[in-house]
């Protein structure tokens, strides 16, 4: 940080940019920290992003010929988008920014960043929620692999504390099989390897 709240990668990222989004940059991040003095700035995603209270506040960004700038969390995307912005429930942006004219007034543009500092005072959250990767189902293990492992109590045990991904590799070795002597040969060996403590690919990694 080059001093409080500024953050010197964002001084280089609007160093670097275009010559046209310069004052344009500096204008919105003077916005920004006269609306809020207790903002922190950062780089995200290659961009410079403003935190208020560990909330995402806002982000702007330049490209070649034009900027943007967003303002997160619910409310304030909702009244950006009454007032003609782009985005989601969550962010609503101020794109195809060529020059100062391009953004609202300053009293405009300071009531969103306002805005958006409520909603966070408020207990708000602003990173968008994501959904949790749902695991994968337990394997089905085949009927030929069952009855063989019925007949091994060492592989059964073994194969029962494996994870779930090292079941799936065995069960998916052995159904993708499409010849029942190749499948019955795979069942075999898979009892063996199981036996051992071995994953299907152990060659390779462990389970």
């Amino acid at each position: 940080m080059s001093e409080s709240g500024f953050d010197r990668r964002v001084d280089a990222y609007i160093a670097n940019a275009a010559p046209f989004a310069q004052p344009v940059m500096e204008h919105l991040r003077e916005l920004v920290h006269r609306s809020c003095p207790e903002v922190e700035e950062t780089v995200k995603w290659s961009m410079p992003f403003f935190l208020y209270r560990g909330q995402i506040l806002a982000n702007m960004a330049a490209f070649k010929q034009h900027c943007s700038f967003g303002l997160w969390g619910a409310e304030v995307a909702a009244t950006m988008k009454q007032d003609g912005a782009l985005g989601t429930e969550e962010v609503a942006r101020w794109v195809k920014i060529a020059g100062l004219k391009d953004l609202p007034k300053d009293k405009a543009m300071l009531g969103y960043i306002r805005q958006a500092m409520t909603f966070v005072d408020g207990g708000g959250k602003t990173f968008p929620k994501r959904d949790k990767a749902k695991a994968k189902p337990e394997p089905k293990v085949p009927a030929e692999l069952a009855a063989a492992l019925k007949k091994n109590r060492t592989a059964a045990k073994v194969f029962a504390e494996f994870s779930p991904s090292c079941r799936r590799e065995y069960v998916a070795w052995i159904t993708e099989a499409k010849r029942d002597e190749t499948k019955m040969k795979r069942v075999e060996q898979a009892v063996a390897w199981i036996a051992e403590g071995k994953s299907r690919n152990w060659k390779y990694q462990a389970c």
